[in-house]
């Protein structure tokens, strides 16, 4: 979905250059001036905006923050380059899934098919009106996933196969890994322990607990032409390599109401509880986990999408509001 792929990271990424596909026009260059304008006064209100590392010291003790985006792209080099001592010398590395948990996610697709796939009852082309079915039929033969198998897919599971534009996916199907997964290679290869920031259910948990109506209303925030979609994705990948992580998250709430098929005050109402819970909800869920982690070691990374770092509720500000001294290093 629009969301998730412009946001985490909460909105899934060498010589592959697994984005390298994606370029052309921005989408940050075919807004309105008025547009623009709002964009501007939205991002300027929001803590800790921009900025992809962070140093936080309490009591001599330091948690490196790193921003991550999810999938590989070579300007990924230079900032992991920045952190490689940090891990290296760290106690500790989390992240929101280690390599423990995409083995127990693999396992679990395998194992409890019903979780990611209709296997009763009425399928998606039972569900849809003819002409809806017809362009999800489209969007997902784009990516490789013929109508059938697409059929039986439970709609917030296919949103999140259509987040990822099509330029996006001949090499991120090869296993390329973005900075998070970097981050983890590195710390496994240097025998550094890592742990999971949350449970790796809870994204699937949020995205379940929804009518099967309310996922097919976020469905069919999907239903982006390849064109669009690949221009909100080179302003993704752009935002991102120049640290305006919060001007990324504003632009992905204003492009909301532009969106074909869906009532704009709807797509609001479904944006705000996706920030809510895909955001701001984790951001404090984490935060006794963090704190744990400094009552055992003195030194960690942790490291995540990078779009919970910004905002009121988000982690550099709750960490800020207990007592840790933030220094943006990047």
């Amino acid at each position: 979905m629009l969301l998730r792929a412009l946001a985490t990271a909460a909105l899934m990424l060498t010589a592959g250059h697994a984005a390298a596909q994606c370029v052309g026009t921005s989408y940050m260059d075919l807004i309105s001036d008025d547009q623009r304008a709002e964009l501007d006064q939205a991002t300027a209100a929001l803590p800790y905006a921009e900025g992809l590392i962070w140093d936080a010291t309490r009591d001599g003790q330091v948690i490196t923050v790193v921003g991550t985006m999810h999938i590989f792209d070579p300007r990924l080099v230079p900032i992991y380059d920045l952190i490689v001592r940090d891990v290296t010398a760290a106690d500790l590395v989390l992240l929101e899934a280690t390599p423990d948990d995409q083995r127990a996610l693999e396992a679990m697709l395998a194992e409890q098919p019903d979780m990611f796939l209709i296997t009763d009852g009425p399928t998606l082309p039972d569900l849809l009106d003819e002409e809806t079915w017809a362009l999800l039929s489209e969007a997902s033969l784009d990516r490789g996933l013929p109508g059938f198998m697409a059929a039986q897919m439970q709609p917030w599971y296919l949103s999140l196969m259509l987040a990822i534009p099509p330029c996006a996916l001949p090499d991120l199907a090869t296993g390329i890994a973005g900075l998070d997964g970097l981050i983890s290679q590195l710390a496994g290869d240097n025998d550094v322990p890592m742990r999971s920031l949350e449970p790796i259910t809870t994204l699937f948990d949020f995205f379940q607990r929804g009518s099967m109506e309310e996922q097919i209303d976020m469905l069919r925030l999907s239903l982006l032409s390849p064109e669009l979609q690949q221009q909100m994705f080179v302003a993704m990948l752009d935002s991102y390599f120049s640290g305006q992580v919060g001007r990324l998250w504003e632009m992905s709430r204003l492009t909301v109401s532009d969106l074909p098929g869906i009532d704009p005050e709807t797509g609001i109402a479904l944006f705000n509880e996706m920030e809510q819970g895909l955001l701001y909800q984790r951001n404090r869920d984490w935060m006794p986990v963090i704190a744990k982690a400094m009552d055992e070691h003195d030194t960690i990374v942790a490291a995540f999408g990078a779009a919970h770092l910004i905002g009121k509720d988000g982690v550099l500000q709750l960490l800020e509001n207990d007592g840790w001294e933030l220094q943006k290093r990047y």
